[in-house]
């Protein structure tokens, strides 16, 4: 099971992996980045995407949030919180994929992808399987 560098490392060989980082969307702070950064920071673009996050992950409408705000247990009313989220630009793909932990679930894999050498559906797959595995030490 890999790790944040382990992970970070795995998400660049994705074809047009341009940047990609670990988020805590609670904080906004970066766990760990690599490659580029879109606005040329890692810790702004953080807590920018970590903003995105927690305003997706928090509306009932898109995370089919519990009576008492927290995401649904299996015995209650059919609902699954946020996967991910995906921005498209004219140049890229931003994709932030949530991360279930054992302890809050406030993490999630932020992925800058090239638009013209990516392939959004193999990054979407790839990005899932990671963020299963993701060991958070």
């Amino acid at each position: 099971m890999p790790g944040i560098d382990e992970c970070l490392l795995e998400v660049m060989r994705l074809p047009g992996a341009r940047g990609a980082s670990v988020v805590d969307w609670t904080s906004g702070l970066a766990l760990g980045t690599i490659g580029e950064s879109p606005n040329g920071d890692h810790e702004a673009t953080a807590a920018e995407t970590a903003e995105v996050a927690r305003m997706t992950a928090e509306q009932p409408a898109f995370a089919h949030l519990a009576p008492d705000g927290g995401p649904q247990d299996q015995g209650e009313a059919p609902g699954t919180p946020v996967e991910d989220v995906i921005v498209t630009t004219h140049d890229g793909y931003h994709m932030l994929r949530f991360v279930e932990t054992a302890f809050d679930s406030s993490v999630f894999l932020h992925l800058w992808l090239d638009r013209s050498e990516g392939n959004l559906a193999l990054a979407r797959m790839r990005l899932g399987e990671l963020a299963e595995r993701l060991v958070l030490a």
